[in-house]
């Protein structure tokens, strides 16, 4: 029997078929080919190209394994964060929405073996925000994109500079007002009664000798300016005698907006710590017992949320996420590192410990803030230096 024709009912019914998604059970990962039958399947099994598949993955298994997981991972977060943003959505929905892909790598080709331990996955490293309810798991994307989270920065300080402003400006009047009332005493009004002496005295109002008072009142003040001032200096110096002690001096503009900079440096904080070459105490008791407790030295930063650590004592090497360590807090006079607000970054030597605040002082040593003394610096912010 011959071939059908391209255009044939059966050509384009086969072609149809083929597009489509078949069972998964007549699927093979490994040469990536999907068959329509039971019989078909067991044709390609017994294939020569198969076989030499299986040889390739029986050398290296584990090797084969992260390739197929790490596609899996990259194409799912990939559909999420372009379909669903991020919002909230129920993990089957995802996956529902993944898996009609034709072309998608399968999860039982992966190190996981359901839906519900890769959402798990997610969630213990921080890649998704996920909650079991009653209807089942529900995922949401955290978006780390630099862009992102440098377009959210400007946002925050540009609202922040706005409100800033405005206090700034209601500050500014709160001292005016404050210095035109000082030396001021204010005058209370005396109300009597309208009394008259004589029965047949008329009553009148003068409503056109507002000019005069005024003139009147101006003169007043200019002739009494003198000696308020001079009241002024004996009072100042009388003051000055006697051993009073000397009232603060005010504060510039320049100063008031040097330590509203201060303020925004210090406010200035990122979700994310770690930073290579400091010390740090693991306490996390998922591990084993022998490494609680301990320090270990960073030796390298992964996606700024996850680092590589080496424990001092043994010299064990283990992956970590910053909530499973803990800064470490040296003597005064020891070398540290600032890890978050405006002087991320900078070296520093420990002045002092406040235990009550839960806090230290520093005096940084490196970049542009040399020389500057910071205190009240959390514990959280500053670690010691390998």
């Amino acid at each position: 029997m011959g071939k059908s024709d391209f255009l044939s009912p059966k050509a384009i019914s086969t072609r149809i078929k083929s597009k489509g998604l078949q069972k998964l059970r007549w699927y093979c990962q490994m040469c990536q080919k999907q068959c329509r039958d039971e019989n078909g399947f067991k044709c390609h099994c017994m294939s020569q190209s198969h076989q030499r598949q299986l040889l390739l993955a029986a050398e290296s298994p584990q090797q084969f394994m992260d390739y197929f997981s790490e596609e899996f991972r990259r194409d799912f977060l990939e559909l999420l964060r372009r379909r669903f943003g991020t919002r909230r959505v129920h993990n089957n929905v995802v996956y529902n929405e993944y898996v009609s892909h034709r072309g998608h790598v399968h999860m039982n080709a992966t190190r996981w073996e359901t839906l519900s331990d890769f959402t798990k996955w997610l969630g213990r490293e921080g890649l998704c925000r996920v909650d079991e309810t009653p209807k089942g798991w529900y995922i949401q994307y955290i978006d780390r994109d630099p862009e992102t989270i440098h377009r959210q920065q400007e946002q925050e300080r540009k609202r922040k500079q706005d409100l800033d402003d405005e206090e700034r400006a209601a500050k500014l009047i709160e001292q005016q007002v404050r210095r035109g009332l000082e030396g001021r005493e204010l005058e209370l009004p005396v109300y009597t009664e309208l009394n008259r002496e004589n029965e047949e005295e008329k009553v009148t109002f003068k409503l056109n000798g507002g000019a005069s008072t005024s003139g009147a009142a101006s003169s007043k003040t200019s002739v009494l300016a003198p000696k308020m001032v001079e009241g002024a200096v004996k009072r100042s110096g009388a003051a000055h005698c006697s051993g009073q002690p000397k009232k603060k001096k005010k504060k510039s503009a320049l100063d008031e907006i040097m330590e509203l900079e201060e303020e925004k440096r210090r406010a200035s904080r990122n979700d994310y710590w770690l930073q290579p070459d400091i010390i740090v105490r693991i306490v996390t008791k998922k591990l084993e017992e022998k490494y609680h407790k301990r320090k270990a030295v960073v030796k390298e930063v992964i996606d700024k949320y996850t680092a590589v650590v080496k424990v001092i004592d043994s010299g064990d090497k283990l992956k970590l996420d910053q909530t499973h360590l803990e800064t470490v807090i040296p003597a005064p006079g020891k070398k540290v590192l600032l890890l978050n607000g405006g002087y991320r970054g900078n070296e520093g030597i420990l002045e002092s410990i406040n235990e009550k605040r839960f806090s230290v002082t520093i005096t940084i040593n490196s970049g542009p803030f040399k020389g500057r003394r910071v205190e009240d610096i959390l514990y959280e912010d500053v670690s010691k230096l390998a």
